[in-house]
């Protein structure tokens, strides 16, 4: 089961997760996602774990709870959809995409 954690400190390490979920069960994988541009965190990562049981265990005894001076949000991760990579209509230097 994949779990989006988002809330998340700057300061959190990959580690730092590890230890927080594996309380409650075996963590497979977790990733916290960095801009692609700075490399700096984006305040939101993604923990894996073994089975479901253990993720919804974690999910309920973590969500809203204060992790590194910040409010977690915990739940399931949804999956990725398609959506428009620059919605608005808008490129980013401000002027509007032609097409």
């Amino acid at each position: 089961m994949t779990i989006y954690v988002g809330n998340l400190s700057h300061q959190a390490s990959e580690n730092d997760l590890n230890e927080l979920f594996s309380g409650f069960g075996e963590v497979k994988s977790v990733k916290i996602i960095k801009d692609n541009f700075t490399g700096r965190p984006r305040g939101f990562a993604f923990v894996e774990m073994a089975d479901e049981e253990s993720g919804n265990k974690a999910i309920e005894s973590l969500n809203e709870t204060s992790f590194k001076e910040r409010k977690l949000i915990v739940n399931k991760a949804r999956p990725k959809t398609d959506r428009p990579r620059n919605p608005g209509g808008f490129n980013r230097s401000g002027g509007e995409n032609r097409y």
